[in-house]
């Protein structure tokens, strides 16, 4: 019989606590006998709870047995504005963007924009993400419902503004473009939870004034640029017919290759273009999920790590669930690249637990604020229960977080020291209300948007 003392969520709504998990996640791995202090949504201290209690006597400890206290996943990676339509590219091959999420993302008035981000947000809360990289709406409607809807659910988000000045074999003027690129970047400067950033979506659609115009805004403002590279065969040879180059070395051309880049996927890259993406001090977002769906390969993260390339881990919107995205990330390492050499190890679970939270802030710009428990820091945290048969005995906590864990054991997810959800529901606003809502617009939706599936599944309507 399990006598643990049962957590009472409104114990975790107090604005300055004392925590002593079972467990702390920390840089260095997981350690037990440690505690933290929140004040004002930061973590204030960590250290042994004895030496806490002492400076703090004042503060009750909070005791949470059988719990790990850890960094919430940081989803650097994501298309918010896709979450009405995420089945409807099962057994789709590639570029689903241009059939299916073009078509629906252009259907998408401001309201409906809202609904499908808050959504998303609840889903990659739930899945036990604290911070989200959107990386640009194709609606024609303005940024301000996804902001709205994010800062409601309460996670913090990376917001993307996209900036190409082609379309077709039209070129745009480019000054209005990146004029709205610079309100962008300032507009966002005072919001506790979202972060501006500019994205061109791939670099075929901009020209090379351009991506190095809106590249050279993200890096004075100390922003992220973010774009899709190398991420389908057809994309690449597309890219060399209309370019002349790969999309990498397009970037690196254009000047647009340096370290306030995040590139998404980056999975069919040339000896050469790893030493061009190595030196520039780019980034890279690994998203295994997307390509065992519908990609044409996975991305080399073990050697991008081991040539010195910050990685970090992103859904692509396929799926909200940290822990899942933890697993494939290590297996499709192994599939891809390990098995062939006899890797037995493959990163171990500690480089992917890194991928997912400290090393997910770094390559979105967020490496000051949020995605490690120290001092100063955004209190953005998970709470995980640990006390279940699939953990006993625990030998190495690190790896079973990987391979073991699952979403239903996180108690609680935590923003900015503010409680938003208790055992996968949010606390201040109705969850359930937003998804019958969805429920009854979304199939009309996709009904009425020129969508076009190779897969000739019919649609449910």
């Amino acid at each position: 019989m399990n006598n643990r003392p049962k957590i009472d969520p409104d114990q975790l709504l107090a604005p300055n606590q004392l925590l002593a998990p079972q467990w702390l996640l920390l840089p260095e791995g997981p350690r037990r006998g440690q505690a933290v202090l929140v004040a004002d949504g930061r973590f204030v201290e960590v250290g042994p709870l004895p030496l806490l209690q002492s400076r703090h006597p004042d503060h009750q400890v909070l005791y949470l047995d059988g719990q790990l206290l850890m960094p919430g996943f940081i989803d650097t990676h994501h298309h918010l504005s896709q979450s009405f339509g995420k089945g409807l590219v099962f057994g789709e091959p590639s570029e689903i963007f241009r059939r299916i999420w073009v078509p629906l993302e252009g259907s998408l008035n401001a309201d409906l924009l809202y609904l499908t981000a808050k959504l998303a947000a609840l889903e990659a809360l739930r899945g036990g993400f604290t911070t989200v990289c959107d990386a640009g709406t194709r609606a024609e409607e303005g940024l301000d419902a996804i902001a709205k809807a994010t800062g409601e659910a309460g996670i913090r988000c990376v917001l993307a503004r996209v900036c190409n000045d082609k379309r077709g074999v039209q070129i745009l003027d480019s000054a209005p473009i990146l004029a709205q690129a610079e309100r962008h970047l300032a507009q966002w400067e005072s919001d506790p939870l979202i972060t501006p950033s500019l994205a061109i979506p791939i670099p075929e659609i901009a020209t090379d004034t351009t991506l190095a115009a809106v590249y050279g805004l993200c890096a004075e403002a100390g922003r992220v640029f973010q774009t899709h590279v190398n991420e389908h065969l057809v994309a690449v040879e597309r890219s060399l017919e209309h370019c002349g180059l790969r999309p990498l070395e397009q970037l690196h051309r254009a000047g647009a290759l340096g370290p306030a880049a995040l590139l998404a996927h980056a999975t069919l890259l040339t000896p050469h273009e790893l030493i061009l993406l190595r030196d520039s001090g780019a980034a890279v977002s690994y998203n295994p999920v997307a390509s065992a769906w519908k990609g044409n390969a996975v991305a080399e993260a073990l050697l991008m790590h081991e040539l010195g390339i910050p990685l970090g881990l992103g859904t692509d919107g396929t799926r909200g669930d940290g822990f899942r995205l933890l697993d494939y990330a290590e297996a499709a390492q192994r599939f891809a690249h390990g098995i062939a050499v006899g890797d037995s190890v493959c990163g171990g679970g500690s480089l992917w637990l890194d991928m997912a939270t400290q090393s997910g802030a770094q390559v979105t710009g967020l490496n000051d604020v949020t995605g490690r428990i120290a001092p100063g820091l955004a209190a953005d945290f998970l709470l995980v229960d640990l006390d279940v048969p699939e953990l006993i005995p625990s030998w190495d906590l690190s790896w079973e977080l990987v391979r073991l864990v699952n979403r239903d054991q996180i108690q609680a997810v935590v923003v900015q020291g503010r409680l938003r959800l208790w055992q996968g529901w949010p606390t201040d606003w109705d969850a359930r209300a937003l998804m019958r809502e969805v429920d009854a617009l979304a199939r009309d939706v996709v009904a009425q948007a020129p969508i076009h599936k190779v897969n000739p599944s019919p649609l449910v309507r």
